[in-house]
């Protein structure tokens, strides 16, 4: 059985790409009961319409009242409100955030608001109430950051992690997943190289140097789930992913959107407030603490005579030595032919073709 059968689960954020694609994924396993809660009033009307009554339909199996689907508006800053949609959960996946870089530069008290009281205020509550497992979603922006964005995601990670040697006689669970950018999600490279081509150009490129570790909505959505189940308090998770080159990506997509590579001129802007030329998945310190996994790193706590009552034991362990951080500049990139089957495997320009429409 999935450890999601028959357990009640939340999940904030669960409005945006990768909320949205968990809430689809989490109700497959049919859980006794799924509450989801984002600030964005249309967008959660949507997940009522789009999951509630279908959900309903399937889960009549044998006691009516067995499962529920509750679709809330809130916001994870207010205390009261995360308090009363935590009550009586058994697992949290914490993935509301304020996630774009430049935004987060040019309102930084916001996203200190967001990304790190509202991490403290899931922390506090599951804490009050005894929750089975939450998991956190980070980016591996966090690592050795450089932006406002990635400052308050490191800083949700350490909460997260202390929060385990906070629980005094409790049993909650808690972990941080870290993956790169979800490739085609709102606000992504994709969609926008989609519609500058589309709109006859150029692609604004910030700088044709610029390396980005990638994943589909649901590869990071299965790599989080099984992150959740494997968790044991403390440690971070990061996901093993593709690299690519952002100059490669937009060639690649303006011969599959055109037909012809030089059809659409390409203009390089220079880089963003805050913005790295390259990514990394872990920082050199943190790979002397690190477990390699099938799919995935955990990063175990630093201070690990807090944490020594946890049996840090994972199923598939290929190497309990990590020598690699693995940074986006030095690692080997998709070339573009396997960008473009990269591209039409997950079907990535049909569906942003789709939810332009």
């Amino acid at each position: 059985m999935s450890f999601l059968y028959n357990k009640r689960v939340l999940v904030t954020g669960a409005a945006g790409t990768v909320g949205r694609e968990l809430v689809n994924e989490i109700l497959a396993e049919k859980p006794e009961e799924l509450r989801v809660i984002d600030n964005n009033e249309s967008a959660v009307f949507n997940l009522s319409e789009d999951f509630g009554e279908p959900y309903r339909a399937y889960s009549l199996n044998e006691n009516p009242n067995v499962s529920r689907f509750h679709a809330d508006v809130g916001d994870i800053r207010d205390a009261d409100k995360i308090d009363s949609v935590i009550r009586d959960v058994d697992i949290v996946f914490h993935v509301a955030a304020l996630k774009h870089v430049i935004l987060c530069e040019k309102s930084p008290f916001d996203a200190v608001q967001t990304n790190i009281i509202g991490v403290k205020n899931i922390v506090t509550s599951a804490l009050t109430h005894n929750i089975e497992r939450v998991i956190f979603t980070s980016s591996d922006k966090a690592v050795n950051p450089t932006s406002v964005m990635g400052t308050s995601k490191l800083m949700g990670e350490r909460l997260v992690s202390a929060a385990n040697s906070m629980k005094g006689d409790g049993h909650t669970i808690f972990s941080s997943t870290r993956f790169g950018n979800v490739i085609g999600s709102r606000g992504s490279v994709l969609p926008i190289f989609y519609k500058q081509i589309m709109n006859g150009g150029p692609i604004t490129l910030t700088d044709s140097r610029m390396t980005r570790f990638i994943m589909t909505v649901e590869e990071s959505v299965r790599l989080v789930l099984r992150a959740a189940e494997m968790a044991r308090g403390g440690e971070v998770f990061v996901t093993k992913m593709e690299v690519i080159k952002i100059s490669d990506l937009a060639e690649v997509m303006i011969e599959m959107l055109t037909g012809k590579a030089d059809s659409i001129e390409i203009k390089e802007i220079g880089s963003k407030p805050g913005e790295k030329l390259y990514e990394e998945l872990m920082t050199e310190e943190e790979t002397g603490r690190a477990v390699e996994l099938e799919e995935m790193f955990s990063v175990l706590p630093a201070f690990r005579h807090v944490y020594r009552d946890i049996d840090y034991s994972y199923p598939n362990v290929i190497s309990e030595h990590v020598d690699d951080p693995y940074v986006s500049s030095s690692s080997r990139c998709l070339d573009k032919i396997q960008i473009k089957n990269y591209l039409e495997k997950n079907n990535l320009l049909e569906k942003i073709d789709k939810e332009e429409k």
